[in-house]
C-alpha cells in the first residue's frame, strides 16, 4: 500500500476516520486563509484562493465558513497569521516523509515535529534532501460509487489530468499543479463531488516495508505527526501489504 494518498485507508483501520473529518475544515480554513492573506480574497485573481477553496467545498465545507477565513485572511475580521513551513525527514527503514506546516509560532512547530520524529525512531532532514523524492501534483478523489471509469477519465483528461488511478473504493486523479483547479470545476459541472481535491506531494518511488514491527513504528509516527494541530498534510512514500497493515492497526 503506497503510503502518497492512502492515509486516509489506514485511519479507516485504525478507527481515526471521525477524528480526521472533524479536522478537515481547521485545515481548509488555514490554508484559505493565507492564500487570501498572500493573493488577496479574489478567488478570480488569485489562484491558491480558488483551489483551497475548491478543496475545502470538497470536504463539504459551508460556505459561511469558507467566507470567514478569506475575511480572516485579508484582514477584515481578527484573526491568527499563519506562516507556511515544510518539514522532511525519514522515517525508520528509510521511508521519506514530507510535513506541511501552518503555523503562528515556527520555533514551537519544528521543536515539536523534531520531537514527534525522535520519538518514533525516525529523523528530520536537511532542507531539500527528501522533497526531491516527490512530485507537487493535484490530488482529486473521487469514491467509485458516484461514477464509471470510462466517464470519469473523458472528464478529467479533458480538463488536463495526466493520470487516473483507482481501487475497489475510489479514484485517484493526478493533475499538473495549474490543472486542479479545471479538473474540480470539470468535476463540479458534472454533478461529481469529490471526497477531497487539493495538491499534494508524490512519491516517485515507493519504499517497501514488508514487516510488521517496522511498518508499525513507520504508522505510529505518520499518525502523530498528522494528529498535530499544526500539520496540514503528512506524505510519505511507504509501501505496506495490506496484510501486514491490518496486523500493524
Amino acid at each position: 500500500m503506497a503510503g502518497h494518498s492512502k492515509w486516509a485507508k489506514v485511519k479507516h483501520f485504525k478507527g481515526k476516520v471521525d477524528a480526521a473529518r472533524s479536522r478537515a475544515f481547521s485545515r481548509c480554513a488555514k490554508e484559505i486563509s493565507v492564500a487570501a492573506r498572500v493573493g488577496g480574497g479574489d478567488p478570480n485573481f488569485n489562484p491558491r484562493l480558488r483551489t483551497a477553496i475548491a478543496a475545502a467545498r470538497a470536504e463539504n465545507m459551508p460556505n459561511d465558513n469558507i467566507d470567514r477565513a478569506v475575511r480572516r485572511g485579508t484582514g477584515e475580521l481578527e484573526g491568527v497569521a499563519y506562516e507556511e513551513s515544510i518539514y522532511e525527514g525519514y522515517a525508520p527503514g528509510g521511508v521519506a516523509v514530507v510535513v506541511e506546516v501552518l503555523t503562528d509560532n515556527k520555533n514551537r512547530a519544528a521543536a515539536e515535529i523534531r520531537s514527534i520524529f525522535t520519538r518514533h525512531g525516525g529523523n528530520l532532514a536537511a532542507q531539500g534532501a527528501v522533497v526531491y523524492l516527490f512530485q507537487r501534483r493535484g490530488l482529486v478523489v473521487v469514491p467509485r460509487a458516484q461514477i464509471g471509469e470510462d466517464d470519469l477519465m473523458e472528464i478529467v483528461l479533458d480538463a488536463g489530468a495526466e493520470d487516473l488511478r483507482s481501487d475497489e473504493d475510489q479514484y485517484e486523479v493526478i493533475t499538473p499543479v495549474d490543472a486542479l483547479d479545471a479538473v474540480l470545476e470539470a468535476l463540479r459541472k458534472e454533478k461529481v463531488e469529490p471526497s477531497s481535491g487539493r495538491l499534494a506531494y508524490l512519491p516517485q518511488m515507493q519504499m517497501p516495508v514488508n514487516e510488521d514491527t517496522a511498518a508499525r513504528k513507520v504508522l505510529d509516527l505518520v499518525e502523530d505527526l498528522d494528529g498535530h494541530d499544526d500539520v496540514q498534510h503528512v506524505y510519505a512514500n511507504f509501501d505496506i501489504p495490506e496484510a501486514i497493515l491490518e496486523k500493524a492497526c
